[in-house]
């Protein structure tokens, strides 16, 4: 039985990311400690594309040295390290290095230099980072399907560009250097046509990603706080993402979710922590939980959506909110009496087309037939339509039953 990982996506109280202009591993040694100390074993970190490869041939040797510094940091303070390498999107900014902007604009997704750039920066990060005992591994970088909408491409192309960045990682890393995984925001299982498609999430990569946010489809708006649709939502995006894989045995990480503000009020955070994390943990092939995030974003720092100013386990001046106790208290608990998960042995069929994929969605027709399945105390897999045949598929997953939504 594989081992449950839970971490938070670690994000500095000082600054912001901001703070890799003038980084202090002082202060990053006091936010890693404090982590640490809800008994939490993982941090995913994020260095910022412009500032680590300015200059479409330049990756600077001391930016690089930064992200090392914190890595060996964590893993002093007991942490082992997801690191994220082409940040061009974070928490609603985009970060675009200038040599793909203005007059120099490149796709990022199509351009040969462009990719090549990406590529050059992975294996240098790589190459930097291996052998480190506490590095779970490298990730392409965070929500790279946020910048579509500047940079159009097909799904062809994304196959391309997903293919070609993720085997530099894997060559910087080396055979035994860790995972390599990328990672999209929900319109990739969710939206209608979106070319970051779900079979691409599911498939490429070592482990899949997965960030069922309520706000996405206004689930937390549509159905209250404290409904089921809401406390399920990460137990179904990794079904979701289990049906999508070709490899039944193909792990699922939440790799981002959280409580923001109106959405989820704060009175009602502890509980939904807890009842996120122990429902999703019922799946088979979780990989573990990586919660959105380690701290508020400061109120000085403007222009960022009010719910980012809310996300954290500990407030702006580093204190625990009530959120954090309960989310280590149910770690805790979830790892001392943790047992064998049964089988999902009843599946609900999902059969849509690139063009429907919203009814996997919140207020789509499938989310409600699987959201009253899982109400009434059935706690259903997912089975695509072009597998629901395919006994020797069906076996892998533990699945005895197919039935269709009604």
């Amino acid at each position: 039985m594989h081992t449950l990982r839970f971490g938070v996506n670690y994000t500095p109280r000082h600054g912001w990311f901001h703070s890799w202009h003038d980084f202090d591993p002082g202060r990053a040694r006091e936010d890693l400690d404090s982590i640490a100390g809800l008994g939490l074993d993982h941090v995913r970190v994020f260095h910022l594309w412009p500032l680590l490869q300015p200059n479409r041939t330049l990756v600077r040797a001391t930016a690089v040295g930064q992200l090392t510094h914190l890595v060996d940091l964590a893993g002093e303070a007991g942490l082992d390290v997801v690191v994220d390498g082409v940040q061009g999107h974070l928490s609603s900014f985009d970060f675009y290095p200038e040599w793909t902007r203005s007059r120099h604009h490149r796709n990022v997704f199509t351009d040969p230099d462009a990719i090549e750039a990406q590529a050059t920066l992975l294996r240098a990060l790589g190459h930097a980072l291996t052998g480190r005992p506490n590095l779970i591994g490298l990730q392409l970088g965070n929500e790279l399907n946020n910048l579509v909408e500047h940079n159009p491409v097909t799904v062809d192309e994304v196959d391309h560009y997903l293919d070609t960045l993720l085997a530099a990682a894997h060559d910087g890393l080396g055979a035994d250097g860790g995972l390599v995984t990328h990672s999209a925001y929900d319109a990739a299982w969710y939206g209608d046509d979106h070319p970051f498609s779900p079979e691409a999430s599911a498939r490429k990569g070592d482990v899949t990603t997965v960030r069922p946010w309520v706000f996405s489809g206004d689930c937390a708006r549509r159905y209250g706080p404290r409904s089921p649709q809401v406390r399920h939502l990460a137990e179904y995006g990794t079904e979701l993402a289990k049906a999508y894989a070709d490899d039944p045995a193909r792990l699922v990480r939440v790799q981002e979710t959280g409580a923001p503000e109106p959405h989820i009020p704060a009175a009602d955070a502890p509980d939904f922590a807890r009842e996120t994390v122990r429902n999703a943990a019922e799946c088979p092939g979780l990989w573990g939980v990586t919660w959105w995030c380690s701290h508020d974003v400061d109120r000085s720092l403007a222009d960022f959506p009010e719910l980012e100013y809310t996300l954290g386990l500990f407030d702006a001046q580093g204190r625990p909110k009530p959120i954090a106790r309960s989310l280590a208290e149910t770690v805790a608990d979830l790892r001392q009496g943790r047992r064998p998960t049964p089988p999902r042995d009843i599946a609900l069929l999902l059969d849509c087309t690139p063009g429907t994929r919203s009814v996997s969605g919140p207020g789509g027709a499938y989310f409600e037939a699987w959201m009253r399945m899982r109400a009434q105390g059935a706690r259903p897999a997912v089975v695509l339509a072009e597998w629901a045949a395919d006994a020797g598929y069906l076996a892998a997953r533990g699945i005895k039953e197919v039935v269709r939504p009604s």
